[in-house]
């Protein structure tokens, strides 16, 4: 009883010194708070702009009153477990892969299956089926499917130019690039081809483990695929190729995220997600001399991206389950899912409304995201996504460190993998 007091006391500080005011009409956190008005709950303030203008939408067309809260996300999940123990969960927040079967096996989300059925804005078969399955367990579904992402590659096109290289294009091999990394690397100078630390998987190497034939996680996810064969090669090449080639230290990579690196002109080359577009285009250095091409392809032509999506969900006890609802819905509709695009907040999850999202940023190729999804790979996960995946990025750090062997560290992390995926 004590812990669960001690946690609601500190998700009410943390709430008050984390979430930014956002505005009005409804959407407002400037103000005292409106006990009546829906909590919602979000971690990227680079999407609030446009969620605060979908969501008055909402608030204009049903009276419902809406307050939207940024919590930082080495904050969110924190915030969001204490909220689940203490009964202080937002109305509607986001959820992610890598957490949802917790949340959804541990009956902290609300079961909106039967308001799905009964609905006439949302149907599953409108949604990339492997998203909406992120949020199903059990026969059941416990959040409406919000966006997609892909991974494309991002360059500097004046240090390509400086090195007298041809930017990437759809004939980049993973040779090609690798090639390239290394020709715009000089260490004297702190510069370097690529920047990738060893925490980096989605927008790492997971998509070449994939191009290369080998994979995370099984097809119906009862064994790791770590210490196959062909992705201990996969990760053997990304090393002697990559790390210690072209990449700066893993400490260093430690200390500046790779945006930082790729924003200061210190990194030629970058993988991002398509979340990043919004902080790209308004980085001043980046919008003036960087762009985006289709990541690199295997020898035999495979061009895969790793690809995840987030989802609306609701308190399971919460006590506007009603209003919750219907938010949830709205933001799920073909109308909204549209604008989310058109406003460049990010890709929607209900196909067929994001192409105009290419439009939010003229001054880049962002056609290359589009052009990815040719070839997608749902984000790997199981119910202990985030145990196994933390243990993983810790070990790596010790083969980027050079520690252990990359074939160490791959067999290392498929029996952790392995020990906890039978735990499930």
């Amino acid at each position: 009883m004590k812990k669960r007091k001690l946690a609601s006391i500190f998700l009410s500080v943390a709430l008050c010194t984390f979430i930014p005011a956002c505005g009005s009409q409804g959407t407002s956190s400037e103000a005292e708070s409106d006990s009546n008005a829906l909590s919602v709950s979000i971690w990227d303030n680079n999407q609030l702009p446009g969620l605060k203008e979908i969501i008055n939408d909402f608030s204009n067309e049903t009276g419902i009153a809406v307050e939207i809260q940024v919590v930082p996300w080495d904050q969110y999940w924190t915030l969001l477990e204490a909220g689940a123990q203490g009964g202080t969960l937002p109305d509607v927040f986001w959820m992610h892969s890598t957490y949802s079967q917790r949340f959804m096996r541990n009956d902290m989300l609300m079961d909106l299956s039967d308001w799905i059925a009964q609905s006439d804005k949302i149907s599953p078969e409108n949604y990339y089926n492997d998203i909406l399955e992120l949020y199903q367990y059990d026969g059941k579904t416990y959040a409406i499917p919000k966006d997609y992402d892909t991974i494309a590659l991002w360059y500097n096109k004046t240090m390509f130019d400086e090195a007298g290289i041809a930017y990437p294009d759809e004939t980049w091999t993973w040779e090609t690039f690798a090639e390239a990394a290394a020709k715009l690397t000089d260490k004297d100078k702190n510069q370097y081809g690529f920047a990738s630390p060893a925490s980096y998987n989605q927008d790492g190497y997971y998509s070449f483990i994939y191009d290369m034939g080998g994979s995370i996680l099984n097809e119906d996810k009862t064994a790791s695929g770590w210490d196959s064969p062909e992705t201990i090669a996969a990760m053997n090449w990304w090393y002697d190729n990559l790390v210690s080639v072209c990449m700066p230290t893993q400490q260093m990579m430690g200390e500046n995220t790779t945006d930082v690196l790729f924003g200061s002109g210190r990194s030629a080359m970058t993988l991002q997600g398509s979340w990043m577009v919004k902080a790209f285009s308004e980085n001043e250095y980046i919008a003036a001399n960087a762009d985006v091409a289709v990541l690199p392809m295997a020898n035999d032509g495979t061009r895969k991206t790793i690809y995840n999506g987030l989802g609306w969900a609701a308190a399971a006890e919460g006590p506007h389950t009603e209003e919750a609802w219907k938010l949830i819905e709205y933001l799920g509709s073909e109308a909204a899912q549209k604008k989310q695009a058109d406003t460049g907040v990010t890709m929607s999850a209900y196909i067929g409304t994001s192409d105009n999202w290419v439009n939010c940023a003229p001054d880049f190729h962002l056609q290359a995201y589009l052009d990815m999804t040719e070839d997608m790979v749902i984000r790997p996960y199981t119910a202990n996504t985030k145990i196994w995946e933390d243990y993983s990025q810790q070990v790596m750090v010790r083969a980027y460190t050079s520690e252990i062997t990359m074939e160490e560290a791959c067999r290392d992390i498929a029996a952790y993998m392995n020990e906890k995926i039978a735990e499930e």
